[in-house]
């Protein structure tokens, strides 16, 4: 049996019982090809047949797999009930529910929050008509949005250890790469001796391996999630890396900056050091700002005031996203009040959350961003990072 998934179906039930709701069907099929983004968690394995996972606010979880997946769920050791099934899904789905009488089901579709839409179209289609039509149980589905957001935010004590290594596997390789950068290394070399140590220590990576890390080296790199150029790091540039590796299926996301000094300097022109300390600050008081109650976009809000303050424009994307199985993870966000963010800027915070705090800017040397990883406690919230106060510093 997993801990994780005991910890997180332990979670969903009480979830169930905040939000007064009987049972939450998890309705999937041929999981490697389109997985639930909560499947992981209340079940730890792909299903292939089609397949109905109930978890029941008093208790009584129920799989009803198909025959070949049987022995599979009752290996999960969470369910009390495990049903195999040969031709149809449908006469034991009606006769579970019967046998539970839920008066609302919550169901894994939702309008803006993409962690909580397992259902495709086809699939909602087969569950309404093929499975649940003309049987009152169609009109007793409710969105599982609130709740999914709640199980994947609410980071149970084995997902913040995982966290924490991969937290602790991500600075051990910036930091080992402090000592082999130099004047004359490109994006791109810079980029394949990160590769080749990932490879090296089994690692896995955090988002797209076509640009992780993203690299920007100097005033023309480009920001955002571009894979690394030839452009090669010259003296008065800054270096900057955003980067995660996943250990044990859990991931962390950090940006760290680095200053190539020119002949003669012993530290970074005036306008780079301004930038730094202004990035800093909006850290620091938002981080202050985060903590359990308040709306992701309250956070946000300091650290756009923060680099006003100090003569800079806002940035163009949030403050932070959650952090967990995936580097964007959970359903809120420390955004902005954007039509493009939906409705997760409003979302309050939860204890035990692990967010980015990634403020930036620009500098005439180069991009200025730091990111760092947190848990919201109960009264504010805990560095997961070891946080970077100084712009690392490369001589030659």
């Amino acid at each position: 049996m997993s801990t994780l998934v005991q910890e997180k179906v332990s979670q969903a039930q009480a979830i169930l019982e905040e939000h007064n709701i009987d049972n939450w069907l998890v309705f999937v099929r041929e999981t490697t090809e389109i997985p639930d983004p909560i499947l992981p968690l209340v079940f730890g394995s792909d299903l292939v047949w089609a397949a109905a996972l109930l978890l029941d606010r008093r208790g009584r979880h129920t799989a009803l797999v198909g025959s070949g997946d049987a022995h599979l769920a009752q290996s999960v050791g969470v369910f009390e009930t495990v049903v195999g099934y040969d031709q149809s899904l449908r006469p034991h789905l009606l006769q579970t529910l019967h046998r539970l009488s839920p008066r609302s089901i919550a169901v894994n579709f939702s309008k803006y929050n993409n962690i909580a839409d397992g259902l495709t179209h086809g699939m909602y289609l087969f569950l309404t008509e093929d499975l649940l039509g003309n049987t009152p149980w169609e009109e007793r589905m409710v969105s599982a949005d609130d709740m999914v957001t709640k199980l994947r935010g609410r980071k149970s004590p084995e997902e913040l250890r995982r966290i924490r290594a991969a937290v602790a596997a991500t600075e051990d390789l910036l930091n080992r790469l402090t000592g082999r950068l130099r004047v004359g290394m490109t994006e791109r070399e810079i980029f394949g001796w990160l590769k080749g140590e990932m490879a090296r220590l089994g690692l896995g990576d955090a988002w797209s391996p076509d640009y992780n890390p993203g690299i920007s080296a100097g005033p023309h790199s480009p920001r955002g999630h571009a894979g690394p150029s030839d452009i090669a790091i010259e003296p008065g540039h800054v270096l900057r890396l955003d980067f995660g590796v996943k250990v044990d299926g859990y991931c962390a996301d950090l940006q760290r900056c680095w200053y190539f000094l020119r002949p003669g300097e012993d530290a970074p022109p005036s306008e780079v050091q301004h930038a730094f300390r202004a990035v800093l600050a909006a850290v620091d008081r938002s981080a202050a700002a985060l903590r359990p109650g308040v709306e992701g976009w309250q956070v946000d809000k300091v650290a756009r005031d923060t680099l006003a303050e100090y003569g800079y424009p806002e940035y163009m994307h949030a403050l932070g996203h959650q952090v967990g199985r995936m580097a964007h993870d959970g359903g809120a966000s420390l955004g902005p009040r954007w039509p493009r963010y939906g409705d997760r800027p409003y979302v309050k915070i939860e204890k035990d959350g692990v967010f980015t705090i990634e403020p930036g800017t620009v500098s005439p040397a180069g991009t200025v961003q730091l990111e760092e990883n947190v848990v919201v406690t109960a009264d504010g919230c805990e560095f997961l990072s070891t946080q970077q106060r100084e712009l690392i510093l490369v001589r030659g």
